[in-house]
């Protein structure tokens, strides 16, 4: 049994590969161009399902990261948890790869929602409390509430919690394709696909609605940021701005890759491309 403890441990020492080095490099390198210095990183790898054929492995696992941020006067942490997996075959790991996004197959993600509101009214406003609803995705970044349903691609349902914490109106309860809300056995795809929210943020004039910011530094805590990674009309992602750097630039929570207080940009990210494009809303109007 130690035989094979220790052979289990000398293989996930050598799971932090040429590859995660690379990703880390990036990562640490975008503090250095915005000015910032990595003051202490911890890491941690914890495998969660493995599968054996004689001695050849398919290993799943997950990377934690923990950043201390020494920017300017301000610090602040950056902490995240990645997915990653690996062939190993005898005592060599053949292959690996580290996924910091998992996106929804297209056939899902491209359900643009319907508007129950007539395009002559004008936008209502609502009372929306930042403070808590900044509370509520500080909680809740690396674990799930259960009072939810937990998806596979938990981004915007992650963020559409957020919201409702901090007083966004739910309407149009029981037709999945119009309005934004959330009944416990059903929801609209608004409520939970990247794509809906962002045209839903958009074009709504009652219930959760905002206005389009032309960059990232004239949001605040609260705020919402949607991303095209591939640049293709289809947006893949949603994150919640949770602070702001020295730069006045967000750092923002997500779900699916749990991350909190990452740079909004995802430069960092392996779903990123240089056709990226990104949506700013201020919520509330």
């Amino acid at each position: 049994m130690n035989a094979i403890r220790r052979y289990w441990e000398d293989i996930m020492e050598r799971l932090f590969t040429q590859e995660e080095e690379l990703w880390l490099y990036r990562k640490v390198q975008g503090f250095t161009e915005r000015g910032q210095q990595v003051k202490r990183a911890t890491f941690a790898i914890r495998p969660y399902h493995r599968v054996t054929y004689d001695r050849d492995q398919y290993v799943d696992y997950l990377i934690s990261v923990h950043l201390y941020i020494k920017d300017g006067l301000k610090s602040y942490l950056e902490e995240g948890v990645y997915s990653c997996c690996c062939y190993v075959q005898g005592d060599e790991i053949i292959e690996q790869t580290t996924l910091t996004e998992k996106l929804l197959s297209p056939s899902k993600a491209n359900l643009t929602p319907q508007f129950i509101e007539k395009e002559e009214e004008l936008r209502s406003p609502f009372s929306y409390d930042r403070r808590e609803a900044v509370r509520y995705a500080e909680q809740w970044w690396d674990s799930y509430n259960p009072a939810y349903k937990h998806f596979d691609v938990d981004c915007t349902n992650y963020i559409s919690q957020c919201l409702r914490a901090g007083g966004a109106p739910m309407l149009g309860q029981h037709n999945r394709s119009k309005g934004w809300w959330y009944s416990g056995k059903s929801w609209s795809y608004s409520w939970a696909v990247a794509h809906s929210l962002r045209w839903y943020l958009s074009g709504a004039r009652k219930g959760l609605i905002a206005s389009e910011a032309s960059e990232a530094n004239q949001l605040s805590p609260g705020d919402i940021i949607c991303y095209d990674f591939q640049g293709d009309g289809r947006f893949d992602h949603t994150t919640i701005v949770v602070n702001k750097d020295s730069q006045g630039e967000p750092l923002v929570n997500a779900h699916t890759t749990n991350s909190r207080q990452r740079f909004w940009a995802y430069t960092d990210s392996t779903a990123y491309t240089p056709n990226i494009q990104y949506k700013f809303f201020h919520i509330g109007g």
